[in-house]
């Protein structure tokens, strides 16, 4: 059958992460992750692959780990939050050929706490910060940027905020829409209630929003070609 929605337990599994998070508990939980988590994850990538593809035919939606799926288990090398396993699930869309995250994409992660939608690319390494200084430069561009975030603003949706305070040497003082500018990453964002993981209207709840951020996500995917910014 179709995929339609995570199991009700799921939610419930992530609360337990969180309040036995030791890598020996999850190792005597590991049917339930399973049952709760891998299964239905792989079974939505392909799903919600399917619905993407009908927006961005060569979208990538491949149901493994470190593909679409995010790691359970954390890298605690690399993080301020120290517990081993993850109770945030993580699953991303991209195109390209270029690293996923470094990509135009459509994502979510949710936990007991939040759905989170969102589209764009939610970093820029000094590569593709580069590339993308260098794409909107160009007045049409820029416009387009502009126009589209704007409506997405006017929508309801959130949008990455600028991270520099001040414009970059590289640009002309008199440069319009000057916050443009000063973006280390360009990305929109949505919250959903996490219960909707379990509704029937998961899945056309996701396509509705993803819909609506469609211009966004191709107007970074065609940046993101300039400069030998795809591998």
């Amino acid at each position: 059958m179709p995929f339609t929605h995570y199991p009700k337990g799921t939610l419930p599994f992530l609360r337990s992460i969180q309040n036995n998070n030791t890598k020996v508990w999850f190792d005597e939980h590991k049917d339930e992750y399973t049952k709760f988590i891998l299964e239905p994850s792989r079974a939505f990538v392909e799903e919600m692959g399917e619905h993407l593809q009908a927006l961005v035919p060569t979208i990538n939606a491949i149901p493994k780990i470190n593909q679409s799926l995010f790691r359970i288990y954390r890298d605690v090398r690399f993080s301020k939050d120290k517990t081993p396993i993850k109770s945030k699930i993580g699953v991303i869309f991209w195109q390209g050929n270029h690293i996923r995250m470094q990509s135009s994409c459509f994502y979510l992660h949710f936990s007991p706490k939040e759905l989170l939608l969102a589209s764009g690319i939610r970093t820029f390494d000094p590569d593709l910060l580069s590339a993308y200084r260098d794409y909107i430069k160009v007045d049409k561009h820029r416009e387009e940027l502009h126009d589209i975030l704007e409506t997405l603003r006017a929508k309801g949706y959130i949008i990455e905020e600028p991270g520099y305070k001040r414009l970059p040497k590289v640009f002309d003082k008199e440069i319009s829409h000057e916050y443009l500018a000063k973006m280390k990453a360009v990305a929109v964002y949505h919250s959903l209630k996490p219960s909707t993981i379990a509704s029937k209207q998961f899945i056309p709840e996701l396509y509705r929003h993803y819909e609506q951020f469609l211009p966004l996500q191709q107007w970074l995917y065609a940046m993101t070609l300039t400069k030998s910014v795809e591998c």
